[in-house]
């Protein structure tokens, strides 16, 4: 400890001035010392000069409710950074800060699959949407669409609609693609597929982002519709 600090503790009250010795120089002893730990210690909690000094004025009862209160409010900060700790760790682990972890775990199995970033960034930003308008849907929805993802089907035909993206509307390999899309929807047990119907706005959100982000998508899903 500086001896600054200690003449800042002199000058504040929280430390009463030893006396001086026939040579003029303060002579502390172990009450000093002891004070001195339980100040340091403090300011290094946190806690103001100011409350330190009422504290050490206190009685041990009022001293030791009030370290109680120092004690349980570290334990929050601490809590608190570990959290933030979690979540910094969080930024070099993809998409997981962003969205939950079912939809974080389909979107690493599509990038496995094979399915390229740019469309991988546009679904996740589509489900960071979907989380704000519509959590529970979105939830159902990316439960079906983790189980969805371990058949090797869908995976290669979201592959194909990845290369899809750039294609021109009037590309004629969209209709073979839309038609297995339909083959591959018509194919699954309704039973497995019976859910809440979705949420208007959510769909709305989801419709709207296909369209803009591809015409080809559009395309597709306008033919999967016409299609018995």
């Amino acid at each position: 400890m500086t001896i600054k600090a200690v003449r800042v503790y002199h000058d504040r009250g929280l430390l009463p001035e030893p006396e001086r010795d026939s040579s003029g120089y303060r002579r502390y002893d172990a009450d000093h010392a002891i004070q001195l730990v339980k100040i340091r210690t403090l300011v290094q909690a946190g806690v103001p000069l100011a409350r330190i000094r009422a504290m050490l004025a206190a009685g041990p009862e009022e001293f030791a409710v009030a370290i109680a209160e120092i004690d349980r409010a570290l334990n929050e900060r601490a809590e608190e950074l570990r959290r933030t700790r979690e979540r910094i760790a969080q930024l070099h682990s993809g998409d997981r800060l962003f969205v939950s972890a079912n939809v974080a775990g389909y979107l690493d199995e599509l990038r496995r699959a094979g399915v390229g970033e740019r469309s991988i960034r546009l679904e996740r930003d589509l489900w960071i949407l979907l989380q704000s308008v519509a959590p529970e849907q979105a939830a159902a929805w990316a439960t079906d669409k983790l189980d969805a993802g371990t058949d090797p089907e869908y995976r290669a035909i979201y592959v194909e609609y990845d290369a899809a993206f750039d294609w021109s509307p009037d590309d004629p390999r969209l209709f073979p693609l839309a038609r297995r899309t339909r083959d591959w929807f018509a194919a699954r047990d309704p039973g497995e597929q019976a859910e809440a119907p979705a949420d208007p706005a959510a769909a709305h959100l989801a419709a709207v982002t296909a369209g803009a982000a591809s015409p080809a998508w559009s395309r597709i899903a306008e033919l999967a519709s016409r299609l018995p």
